[in-house]
């Protein structure tokens, strides 16, 4: 099959494109966007329709995430158009785009698929994240005592703070009785796991009076103009997400040794040892092998899904004390696999038994390692996609 692949550096490309090859795929890359983010609509248009409309005939279109301009195209050409959704939100979903024939959008997590299926039931499917074990593996074979010296850790954690990527941080409070809601609300939503009612908890009355004091995220033109769910992740989300990792990683370090990897101000939290960012191909796969506990903090706009954090850490043998998301228990067993936290108070407690039952943490690594080796890898996940794509499911 030859595969066109649209790329703008999710680091989730380098692995789809090496699994597709092995696979026995042609693969080509469009990376304009890659070196140059201030491409208009007009440009990609031309870019993605020279190399449809050129000499080689692809059979698919793929990219991370969704891409209407790249839809667009594809529905003129006729060519199915595969987007694998690894990131919440994908503001870009609420594009009236999305409904085109020639789509076939795979979304890792389960509620987000629910919301948008209407939009198009013959093109949008749920299709959960995987691994590339392979490449993990052999990268972990090659672990040298200078690595262990550098990353081994009792607790790590590799991710955004969040401080950064939190625009509800702009909101200033005027209205006393709105920001009293919004905290109000906030809190609440630290305190539950595995379910966000952020957005059923918006009137029209209380977005309104949001965007009144806020820079609001515009939706463009042929959008869903959908604000309750803007506010709801881009601004609210974020805002629980920051707040759940400053909090508990601030508790984590404060009680145990804590191995840090982020480029966000930890000006917060002076206990941890922050060593900056990890590269992402070659860093972050060893750091996750050797580290005692692996700790994943869930952005709260996934709603259901597991993140791609997850796998990636399970796939390179680590063991992973994560908060609880609905669908783990659809893939793991919790406690045998992986192990799950509900409140800060279990987190530390977990912690510090996983740390005093060593033959116990190493068994759960192992099996969580050997459940997605055999049943979640990215070659299996990548054959399912293609086969929905443009096999069985595909557009006539």
């Amino acid at each position: 099959m030859k595969i066109l692949f649209y790329r703008y550096n999710s680091i989730c490309e380098p692995d789809v494109i090496s699994v597709l090859k092995r696979l026995g795929h042609e693969v080509s890359e469009i990376t304009d966007e890659m070196t140059d983010k201030t491409l208009t609509p007009g440009q990609q248009v031309r870019i993605v329709s020279a190399a449809l409309t050129g000499c080689v005939r692809y059979d698919l279109v793929f990219s991370i995430n969704f891409f209407p301009v790249v839809s667009e195209v594809c529905n003129i050409v006729r060519v199915p158009y595969a987007g694998w959704i690894v990131d919440s939100p994908v503001m870009e979903l609420y594009s009236d785009s999305l409904g085109n024939r020639f789509n076939r959008i795979f979304m890792f997590d389960r509620a987000m698929y629910e919301e948008f299926y209407d939009r198009n039931p013959d093109g949008i499917f749920y299709l959960p994240l995987a691994s590339d074990t392979e490449r993990l593996g052999k990268l972990i074979q090659s672990v040298s005592d200078a690595d262990r010296e550098r990353f081994a850790a009792e607790v790590s954690f590799v991710g955004s703070l969040y401080t950064e990527k939190c625009p509800y941080n702009r909101f200033e409070g005027k209205d006393k009785y709105l920001k009293g809601y919004l905290d109000g609300l906030i809190e609440a939503q630290l305190k539950v796991y595995g379910y966000n009612f952020l957005e059923e908890c918006l009137s029209d009355e209380v977005v309104e009076a949001f965007k009144k004091e806020v820079p609001f995220y515009a939706f463009p033109e042929k959008y869903e103009q959908n604000d309750r769910a803007a506010m709801a992740h881009l601004y609210l989300g974020n805002k629980v997400t920051e707040q759940e990792r400053l909090r508990l990683l601030k508790s984590v370090s404060d009680n145990f040794s804590l191995a840090l990897y982020t480029g966000s101000d930890v000006s917060g939290l002076p206990k941890a040892d922050c060593k900056g960012l990890a590269k992402t191909m070659t860093d972050m796969p060893i750091i996750f092998n050797l580290s005692r506990i692996n700790l994943n903090f869930t952005s709260k706009p996934i709603r259901s899904g597991i993140p791609q954090r997850i796998w990636d850490i399970m796939g390179a043998g680590g063991f992973v004390l994560t908060n609880y998301q609905s669908e783990l228990a659809d893939y793991f067993d919790i406690g045998k696999e992986l192990d799950t936290f509900a409140d800060g108070k279990e987190l530390l407690y977990k912690i510090d038994y996983y740390l005093s039952h060593e033959e116990q943490r190493k068994e759960i690594a192992a099996n969580g390692y050997e459940k997605v080796r055999r049943e979640h890898s990215l070659e299996q996940r990548l054959g399912l996609l293609l086969d929905m794509a443009v096999g069985n499911g595909a557009v006539r």
